[in-house]
């Protein structure tokens, strides 16, 4: 524990008693963790047990009042619930806003997994108010931010190293998901597959303890029983598993759905110019009118779900099919608006709707395969899942511990992994990993990413490279290598339009043909072109570059294929990548410390959309007057995230986020859209 004092990680607890008996025990580090594990997921599973009751409470008062005054109880509940989380998420922690994995992923990946104390009581309060007033979202969502937050804490009070924080926020979430499904298995894998994006034996005890000591006390409370009955199903006949294919379809349609539908919702609400603590209370109306049609979507939807994978459903195809939509939409409006809950129920819910509704239809059009539309709507559950948060093996393993039946194994397993392929082709980013994307961080195997994945080829590029003409004589080619020095030229035609490439390698094998000397450059070029694109990132240069183990690429433009804009090689991408790496650790310098200031509760992420007459629009980043307590993380450009650097010249719609404290929003806004000396008066 001294490396972590040593680095300045959790400096303000490292003289703790505790600490220092530790210090001076010198116990081993790997027991050191596990123990920690055990109290993780204790005060996870513990928190868990509050959170669920308090819930619960909630639910009852809420029930109460649409008891008695009908559809205006309805939404006095709905509007009371936003009225009174809006400010604890506004005011006391902006991270509790929205479905919270996203965030705990976002600690991991670039705060060494440091998350704010106060985050679990915010979290707790503020998502029993949404939830238990009606509003639709899952508890989920919030346990494994609860549990994360716990972990974070514990880990920085005993001044861990970041690198054993990062282990017990997952710890923390893999008992949350423990806790609220009575899965402890699936919550291990969500925690590796989801949280972390890796499978490191490091780190697999660890999680495995939490897991289990969380789902201890739930256990000891609330009972062994999982979150809602699964029947015991089975594969009635192999032909079913071509219908099983078409679940897989339409489930990875539904869960991309889902993904546009909630941050489209989360676009609308951040540009709408209404103040932020009344906005989630008209995403709970707007709940309620959703609700007024199909009441169902109220809440986490558990009890649903319970009736549509049921051995003998009974629910009606004209319900169940509309109903998988208006619990998007529904959901879309909580959670878009800034209420606090989580996604992981929603995407069941509308997976078993969905799925539910294609078992009816398959029973009536094949009566003799003796299908059950319950064991459609569990599989369409899970494959939703997947298809939405990119976790397979999560959504299957969930699954398997609530029914505790191995026998509907093999269709679970082909449609999830479907689901999640095809959802991946539909919409390379998750429900979790596209908020960080629109921050700037790009989110693979458990660590930030986006140096490689923001910089685009037309950042790094030789714009205007030495060409030779494919009627060159080879005899001169050497000498045109000796004076540039380079391995290869792109070469063009009369005309001036790329044609191929000729490399040193081609002039040393022309060299030794008996013809060389009636040889030009268009015989011994190579035309079979890897080409890459400006608005290409540096990752997908360098994977091109690989795949044909060449050093450099011609750029060429999207719509004219012929069209030289530059050439890129292998240094360049290097040198890109330095300064990009040298840019990104002073970044997170200045992040750390307005973190780390008397002010740390005043810091917040900001979104300002640049519209054509906006003062900043043709302006370079290095040349914005902008606050000495701000910094511009990410610049969001149609479906491009790109990291800004000093040369960046933004331009109209472009969507930039900006780390800074709160009282300098306004400059910030007033800088960007009118310019300095409007932000000074």
């Amino acid at each position: 524990m001294k490396d972590a004092r040593a680095t300045g990680v959790a400096t303000t607890w490292s003289l703790t008693p505790l600490v220092r008996w530790l210090d001076r025990l010198a116990p081993p580090p790997a027991l050191v963790l596990l123990v920690v594990a055990v109290f993780v997921g204790l005060f996870t599973g513990l928190g868990a047990v509050l959170f669920i009751r308090l819930l619960a409470v909630v639910e009852q008062l809420a029930r109460t009042l649409r008891e008695t005054y009908g559809i205006p109880g309805m939404f006095l509940a709905l509007g009371l619930g936003g009225a009174l989380g809006a400010p604890l998420v506004v005011y006391l922690a902006s991270e509790a806003r929205g479905h919270g994995v996203p965030e705990v992923m976002q600690a991991i990946a670039v705060r060494g997994g440091r998350m704010r104390p106060r985050v679990v009581v915010v979290k707790a309060l503020a998502s029993a108010l949404t939830i238990g007033a009606g509003g639709s979202a899952g508890r989920e969502g919030p346990i494994v931010q609860i549990g994360a937050a716990l972990g974070s804490t514990i880990g920085q009070v005993l001044a861990f190293s970041e690198e054993r924080i990062k282990v017990l926020v997952a710890a923390g979430a893999a008992g949350g998901i423990a806790a609220t499904f009575n899965a402890p298995i699936a919550g291990v894998i969500f925690a590796l597959e989801v949280i972390l994006g890796e499978f490191d034996m490091a780190y697999f005890g660890v999680v495995v303890i939490s897991s289990v000591a969380a789902s201890i006390i739930s256990r000891a409370y609330l009972g062994a029983a999982p979150a809602f009955p699964v029947p015991a199903y089975g594969l009635g006949s192999a032909w079913e598993l071509f219908l099983y294919v078409g679940v897989s379809v339409v489930a990875a349609v539904t869960g991309v759905l889902f993904i546009k539908m909630l941050y489209t919702a989360e676009d609308l609400f951040e540009r709408w110019r209404f103040p932020e603590v009344a906005k989630p209370i008209i995403g709970m109306l707007l709940t309620g009118l959703v609700a007024l049609a199909y009441p169902q979507v109220l809440g986490p939807g558990l009890d649903f779900i319970g009736e549509a994978i049921a051995e003998n459903m009974t629910l009606p195809l004209m319900l169940l099919a509309p109903l998988a939509l208006a619990k998007l939409v529904a959901t879309s409006f909580t959670l878009g608006a800034g209420n606090s809950g989580g996604v992981f129920a929603p995407s069941l819910f509308a997976g078993a709707a969905m799925g539910g509704s294609l078992g009816l239809i398959f029973q009536h059009l094949f009566p003799g395969l003796a299908i059950n539309p319950g064991a459609y709507a569990l599989v369409g559950m899970a494959a939703t899942f997947a298809a939405a948060a990119r976790a397979p093996i999560t959504a299957i393993l969930i699954v398997f511990e609530m029914s505790n039946d191995y026998r509907l194994i093999l269709p679970l397993m082909m449609t999830t992994v479907l689901s999640a392929l095809i959802a991946h082709y539909l919409h390379p980013e998750s429900i979790y990993t596209l908020k960080l994307v629109r921050r700037g961080i790009v989110f693979r195997h458990g660590r930030d990413i986006d140096v490689m994945e923001s910089i685009r080829v037309e950042e790094a590029m030789q714009p205007s490279p030495r060409t030779v003409p494919e009627d060159m004589p080879v005899k001169e080619l050497g000498r045109a290598f000796a004076e540039a020095h380079v391995h290869g030229f792109p070469v063009v035609n009369a005309r001036g339009e790329l044609v191929g490439v000729v490399a040193l390698t081609d002039y040393e094998h022309a060299l030794a043909r008996p013809d060389f000397a009636q040889l030009t450059v268009g015989d011994i070029m190579s035309r079979d072109l890897v080409v890459a694109y400006p608005d290409e990132t540096l990752w997908e240069a360098l994977r091109k570059l690989s795949v044909r183990d060449v050093g450099r690429l011609p750029v060429v433009s999207r719509h004219n294929p012929r069209e030289l804009r530059g050439i890129i090689r292998r240094r360049d991408i290097i040198r890109a990548y330095n300064i990009a790496v040298a840019r990104r650790a002073e970044l997170q310098q200045r992040l750390q410390e307005l973190r780390l200031g008397e002010e740390e509760d005043e810091t917040e992420y900001i979104k300002v959309e640049l519209p054509a007459d906006a003062w900043a629009v043709g302006k370079r980043v290095r040349d914005l007057p902008l606050p000495e307590d701000c910094v511009l993380v990410a610049v969001r450009r149609g479906r491009q995230v790109i990291m800004p650097h000093g040369h960046t010249v933004l331009r109209p719609g472009d969507r930039i986020t900006v780390f800074t404290r709160r009282s300098c929003e306004h400059d910030v806004t007033r800088i960007l859209l009118s310019g300095p000396s409007v932000a000074a008066r």
